[in-house]
């Protein structure tokens, strides 16, 4: 396609009226189905191949809206592959569509799950596990590096300050091991002040006539129900509520429910040892998606497949309630100045807390000179030939049974 058919600049990736209308929403899960099965290295490279294959190769969606996404996500609880994916799915369908890509992109890891789980339940192959992740988790590392890199890219550009926002809170994040949210708050209302400083006009407020017309709103209260109909045992309702509760504090990565989540399964509810939840953490982080999928696991090691079903079910409702709910609005109100400005400041502060987290789990991952060469010569290889991110998962993981 030559530059002539782009609308506005190039780096927007705006594509035609025709090609939306072309483009079937089939395709659309037909892709989130392929990255619910090959996304690998946790949200920011799966964002990434988001912002690669949607955003720079197919052209599906302007670079704007995709960045809209991870602004949104970075507001609301959840882990940002999955609220990037909903989104996608609402902008084409609304509450419906991202209902639909959130099942299409998530489909594939718990069955995943389902399926270790069932083999780990009878067999107790914790130790394949252990060194599956030995081999797969330094190359994971590599894979998250550079597509942090990219993701910067794409959302500082030429900005010096938001060039300084990211690398303060990469800084902040790398030091202290946790995502700032209210600092990526900060760094949008800050924006605002530098761009889009608001007027202050002294006039009678607008009347609400039209609040209750607005018509189209989200009505999330069937999923609820339903999940409150799933979870009619005492142990599946205890599940329910428990990754309820825990989808509703994800902000920005899966793992950082880690610690949450442990003090519940294990201490509170006792429903699996510590060697357990760290095996279950080791097959969400070396499974395809999202991280939190771990929560299927888990809920099927303690009550079989209903488990499994539901603990999925409601740890992903919160994180799709933070999208549809207030998406409507902020579709309608994205063209404002300050909005634009308070999306510019959160969403570098984002990048860079997610560059942070690279340095944090990258501690965690590489911790001999094997792990530390892996992680090297998967990154030079990355970086310099476009092999394909399962094969180097699959070689890596081979590598980790042999040397471990």
């Amino acid at each position: 396609m030559s530059e002539a058919h782009l609308q506005p600049p190039a780096d927007d990736h705006r594509p035609s009226a025709d090609a939306e209308r072309a483009l079937g929403f089939g395709r659309v899960l037909a892709y989130f189905l392929k990255l619910g099965a090959i996304g690998f290295g946790g949200p920011i490279a799966t964002v990434g191949y988001m912002q690669r294959d949607l955003v720079e190769q197919r052209q599906w969606m302007n670079r704007q809206d995709f960045l809209d996404g991870v602004a949104l996500g970075q507001t609301m609880p959840g882990p940002l592959a999955a609220q990037v994916a909903m989104w996608v799915g609402y902008l084409r369908r609304g509450a419906i569509g991202a209902a639909a890509v959130a099942a299409a992109f998530v489909a594939p890891s718990f069955a995943i799950v389902v399926a270790v789980g069932a083999v780990y339940s009878r067999y107790s192959g914790s130790s394949v596990v252990q060194a599956l992740f030995y081999g797969i988790a330094p190359a994971v590392m590599a894979i998250i590096t550079i597509a942090a890199i990219k993701l910067v890219k794409l959302t500082d550009r030429r900005d010096w300050r938001l060039w300084s926002i990211s690398a303060t809170v990469f800084a902040l994040t790398a030091l202290t091991g946790s995502e700032p949210v209210l600092v990526i708050v900060g760094a949008g209302l800050l924006m605002i002040l530098l761009d889009a400083r608001p007027r202050i006009r002294l006039r009678r407020p607008k009347p609400p006539d039209d609040v209750a017309g607005t018509g189209g709103s989200p009505k999330p209260m069937p999923m609820l129900v339903g999940l409150g109909t799933m979870a009619g045992g005492g142990t599946l309702a205890s599940l329910a509520f428990f990754f309820l509760k825990t989808g509703a504090i994800v902000f920005g990565s899966g793992l950082a429910i880690v610690p949450f989540m442990r003090a519940g399964v294990v201490d509170h509810h006792h429903w699996l040892t510590n060697s357990q939840f760290l095996d279950s953490v080791a097959i969400g982080l070396i499974t395809p998606g999202p991280v939190v999928i771990s929560a299927g696991f888990i809920g099927y090691l303690v009550a079989g497949l209903p488990g499994a079903v539901v603990a999925s079910i409601a740890i992903f409702t919160p994180i799709y309630l933070g999208i549809v709910v207030p998406g409507r609005w902020f579709l309608r109100h994205r063209d404002n100045a300050q909005l634009r400005a308070f999306v510019a400041g959160a969403t570098a502060a984002a990048a860079g807390a997610l560059c942070g987290a690279v340095v944090v789990l990258t501690r965690q991952a590489v911790t001999d000179w094997i792990t530390a060469t892996i992680a090297v010569a998967t990154l030079g290889l990355l970086w310099r030939f476009k092999i394909k991110e399962p094969y180097v998962v699959l070689a890596t993981g081979a590598l980790g049974i042999l040397l471990h």
